[in-house]
């Protein structure tokens, strides 16, 4: 299975770097950068499609960005993003000084609004779900993406905050 990632466009929220976790945020204003990654992004889902499926998550960043790309998808409740319960809403350093090395190196260990084993079970969840399927094309978040490719590369999701996606990143991996 290939599934190609298109984490959401940019937020309010996310410039001003405060975790979103499951708050509905709309995407921000887009802007001439912002069309010129798309028309880029587009060019490499060109040579990627056809596409056997498309899905976003629940939330409507990731569908707003979905539609901006041209796309319809379908909603697929397990790309939700990681649930950070009273981090939401709070800049992001605020939980790195809170949870220091854990956050970084375990944390699988941690619960937040909901145990971050969630997000793996979610993501272990949409692999055997969708195996079948030869290409996806999925519009998430970051934790979830991260995630995915921490699960992929390592065999479980502690590596997944060493790695970084950015807003309306486009990156595809292969799943055996």
């Amino acid at each position: 299975m290939q599934v190609t990632f298109i984490r959401h466009l940019s937020t309010e929220w996310n410039k001003k770097t405060w975790l979103q976790g499951r708050r509905d945020i709309r995407i921000s204003s887009i802007t001439e950068n912002d069309l010129h990654k798309i028309k880029k992004n587009k060019e490499h889902l060109e040579s990627l499609a056809p596409f056997d499926l498309i899905l976003a998550s629940t939330l409507k960043r990731t569908q707003e960005t979905a539609r901006l790309y041209g796309y319809e998808p379908e909603i697929e409740h397990l790309l939700d993003e990681l649930d950070f319960g009273t981090f939401e809403g709070l800049p992001k350093k605020k939980l790195i000084e809170e949870l220091g090395s854990k956050w970084v190196d375990h944390p699988l260990d941690i619960t937040l609004g909901e145990p971050v084993s969630n997000l793996e079970k979610r993501i272990i969840s949409f692999i055997q779900k969708y195996k079948s399927r030869k290409k996806i094309l999925a519009f998430g978040h970051g934790a979830w993406i991260r995630g995915a490719l921490s699960y992929v590369n390592y065999g479980d999701i502690n590596q997944m905050n060493k790695i970084r996606v950015k807003n309306n990143d486009c990156l595809t991996i292969h799943i055996t």
